[in-house]
């Protein structure tokens, strides 16, 4: 196998950022790319201008590119902040209003997988309360991601970037995972395994991919150390993607990197050009 046996798609919020969003698009289909995916473009408003989105679907679609993950609401992100749906108060509300915003848009450029980061530990605020609030804005979000046909992701990131967010493990995301999956009957809950935060936090990626690829629902990548393109620091990604594959794994892996000091174009020399487009 290699890097040539799988699915990609370019998450046009950290590649391409040099670029305006609606010119995005089209710079990943001219590096060959057909699949994208985004964080929540809009930092400032879950609910922006219809007129907005219709200019993103315009983008997505007049460049040939297909969008298969979408964030919901995150607050500040890239930012302070690591979502927004446990914070409890305005940003609990926004996350809420959020919702079917997110899905509908999703809806209509066909994207199967929104990703509902979990948000960090407040001063002040009780643990379990917070955890209580998520639990239920997950099970209104699972509710609304099965209404268009598609899978809730939840997200492990790394404790050395982000201290106060509270789902630092593989088990720790995987349990909210059960939870929703639990409280709503739906199934539609999966992990969303990014390689370059588990090995920050020190897991056997191997292991992870070994217990939980039947309740992962999408993969990213960056290589460790730097969050760089493949082959920029000391992560066995070909190998880890190759154990992920045989695990029967056919879903997406969006690359999530920093292309550094070049142009984000440049940064593509690992994936042969013939295995850049989706298939």
């Amino acid at each position: 196998m290699g890097y040539s046996d799988h699915r990609y798609d370019v998450n046009l919020s950290i590649l391409f950022a040099e670029l305006p969003l609606l010119e995005r698009p089209a710079a990943a289909a001219a590096a060959g790319f057909t699949a994208v995916e985004l964080w929540w473009p809009w930092i400032e408003t879950p609910t922006p201008p219809q007129a907005e989105l219709d200019a993103l679907k315009k983008a997505l679609d007049d460049a040939g590119t297909r969008l298969v993950g979408l964030n919901f609401y995150a607050g500040q992100l890239p930012g302070p902040d690591r979502g927004a749906l446990s914070v409890p108060g305005d940003e609990s509300d926004r996350f809420r209003a959020n919702i079917e915003v997110a899905a509908d848009f999703a809806a209509s450029v066909g994207c199967k997988a929104l990703n509902a980061l979990y948000g960090n530990r407040v001063e002040g605020a009780d643990p379990q309360v917070q955890d209580a609030l998520a639990l239920e804005n997950l099970v209104l979000a699972a509710r609304a991601a099965d209404r268009v046909g598609a899978i809730l992701l939840v997200e492990a990131l790394n404790k050395p970037e982000s201290p106060l967010y509270p789902l630092v493990s593989a088990p720790a995301a995987i349990e909210v995972v059960d939870k929703v999956n639990a409280a709503t009957g739906l199934g539609n809950a999966k992990f969303l395994l990014d390689v370059y935060h588990l090995s920050m936090n020190g897991e056997d990626v191997s292991q992870v991919i070994a217990a939980y690829a039947d309740r992962t629902g999408h993969v990213q990548i960056a290589d460790n150390p730097g969050r760089g393109a493949p082959g920029t620091g000391s992560l066995p990604l070909e190998q880890l993607l190759d154990e992920l594959k045989k695990t029967g794994y056919e879903g997406w892996v969006g690359l999530e990197y920093k292309a550094g000091d070049r142009p984000s174009a440049e940064s593509f020399g690992w994936l042969p050009a013939g295995a850049r487009a989706a298939r």
